[in-house]
């Protein structure tokens, strides 16, 4: 899902970085009124070293096509959405800098799909239905936080006229639908061992 540097018009990837910019600068704002910051940085560092490595790792798929696991999600319901945006941010500038992953115009797009996008919708997905049942409310984030991050990417392609609704509609919405039936139910077992292996993850404070 990575867009690489000369897929957008300048003008319009410098919205999604400013779009970018804003909200990590709320992240940076929510995380100074945190009582415990180090804490909070300490959980998000070793996140954001498992997003980089776990999320560059190809997995066969039926389609033909790798698979590359997000790992947002699940940074977003541990640490909440602020937390995933900033995780995401972070693992594309390294898989950009030493993957050739993406690019650094079309990284405020990115960040914007894959960070805010998918970060806020699997946050408040999990949140609504978490009372309902814990693996309902994982698998139903995950599933929709990558299902958005794929719908907003379709409209950014769409926007810089680089590709047709009919063929991203084709290839995009089917291969990541697959993706995030994939990803739902490798997090329903992660998150859920990682609650009762370590319960005090259930209750720290999210950003």
């Amino acid at each position: 899902m990575h867009l690489s540097d000369g897929l957008l018009p300048l003008w319009q990837a410098a919205i999604y970085w400013i779009l970018t910019v804003a909200v990590l600068a709320l992240y940076m704002y929510k995380l100074s009124k945190v009582e415990e910051k180090e804490k909070v940085m300490v959980n998000t560092a070793i996140l954001a070293a498992v997003t980089i490595v776990a999320s560059s790792i190809s997995i066969p798929s039926p389609f033909g096509i790798p698979i590359h696991l997000f790992i947002i999600p699940l940074v977003a319901i541990l640490l909440g959405p602020l937390s995933g945006v900033t995780v995401a941010f972070l693992c594309f500038i390294v898989q950009f800098l030493f993957l050739g992953m993406g690019g650094i115009t079309s990284l405020g797009a990115n960040v914007v799909t894959m960070g805010i996008v998918m970060s806020f919708t699997t946050y408040y997905f999990y949140q609504f239905t978490r009372e309902l049942d814990d693996r309902l409310s994982i698998f139903s984030g995950t599933f929709m936080g990558i299902i958005m991050a794929t719908i907003a990417q379709v409209l950014i392609l769409l926007a810089a006229g680089v590709a047709t609704v009919e063929v991203l509609l084709a290839t995009l919405i089917p291969f990541y639908l697959f993706v995030g039936v994939v990803e739902g139910v490798i997090n329903i077992f992660i998150i859920l061992s990682i609650f009762k292996l370590k319960p005090e993850m259930a209750k720290i404070e999210q950003i």
